[in-house]
Formats: structure tokens, C-alpha cells, sequence
């Protein structure tokens, strides 16, 4: 399993349309994707689950990501992140 940590950096925190873009880059991965917040993991390829957590700016999140795809997945999602000035 690998993971990466990042604290969320937009003003809006992780609403939906950047969610939605998680989302869809975690769906294109065989991997078993997980984003934890506060204690709580749900599937990163769930948008509710995503949406579910109400991530604001200035919070600390992890991706881990178990499988034989974890390491380009981990990498996509944080091309993500960073182009989209979510996180860091």
C-alpha cells in the first residue's frame, strides 16, 4: 500500500466540481483508492463518499492506494490536486 498527505489549499475546500475531478481520475485505476479525513476513509471513487466528508480549505487529507496500479494512481491524483490548485 502506498499513501501521500496534502493539505487542501482552495478557498472552497474539496466541493463538488473538485471532487467530481478526483472522482473520475481514481475510476481510471484498478487500484483500491481510499481518501481519509479526520479519522474517516471512504472510496475515492465514490463521489458521495467524497462529498460526504465536507473537506474545507486548511485541512490535512491522505490518498492511500492498494494495488498494482497504487504508484500512477497516487501520481495522478496529485497532478490533480496541485493543477487544479486544490491541494499541496
Amino acid at each position: 500500500m502506498m499513501e501521500k498527505n496534502f493539505t487542501v489549499i482552495s478557498k472552497a475546500g474539496l466541493h463538488a466540481r473538485p471532487a467530481t475531478l478526483l472522482v473520475h481520475a481514481a475510476g481510471g485505476f484498478e487500484a483500491d483508492i481510499q481518501l481519509e479525513f479526520k479519522g474517516k476513509s471512504v472510496n475515492l471513487k465514490s463521489i458521495m463518499g467524497v462529498m460526504s466528508l465536507g473537506i474545507p480549505e486548511g485541512s490535512q487529507i491522505k490518498i492511500t492506494a492498494d494495488g498494482n496500479d497504487a504508484a500512477e494512481a497516487l501520481k495522478k491524483l496529485e497532478d490533480v490536486l496541485k493543477t487544479e490548485g486544490l491541494a499541496e
